[in-house]
């Protein structure tokens, strides 16, 4: 069982930064690859970024490549999502998700457990 906790989220101007954290409880946090999908209003929830269990590999969705950035820190059971270059469009709820495959994948189904959200408001 892995329990995620995400924040970071906020009010933000176009342009700002912004940093999302995942804290997960359980000892095989480092066996799992660890995602973000994001969900706007009105839409369904889309696919963002996720890193590999060791961290060596990431994947990107192309709407976000060049302005967001996953990484882990396996001592600490927390992953994060640096997010440059706010556009209004990255308005959504952000969630951490966990996959037991250790691999990156982009799909839903892949994660088993999911985080309650952080909202990320981007005004223009």
């Amino acid at each position: 069982q892995v329990q995620l906790v995400e924040s970071g989220g906020g009010l933000v101007q176009a342009g700002d930064s912004l940093r999302l954290s995942c804290e997960a409880s359980g000892r095989t946090f480092r066996s799992y690859a660890m995602g973000w999908f994001r969900q706007a209003p009105g839409k369904e929830r889309e696919f963002v970024a996720a890193i590999s269990a060791s961290g060596a590999g990431t994947r990107y969705a192309d709407s976000v490549k060049g302005r967001f950035t996953i990484s882990r820190d396996n001592a600490k059971n927390t992953n994060s999502l640096q997010i440059n270059s706010l556009k209004p469009e990255d308005t959504a709820v952000y969630y951490c998700a966990a996959s037991p495959q250790g691999v990156p994948g982009r799909a839903e189904r892949d994660y088993r457990y999911w985080g309650q959200g952080t909202q990320v408001t981007v005004s223009s």
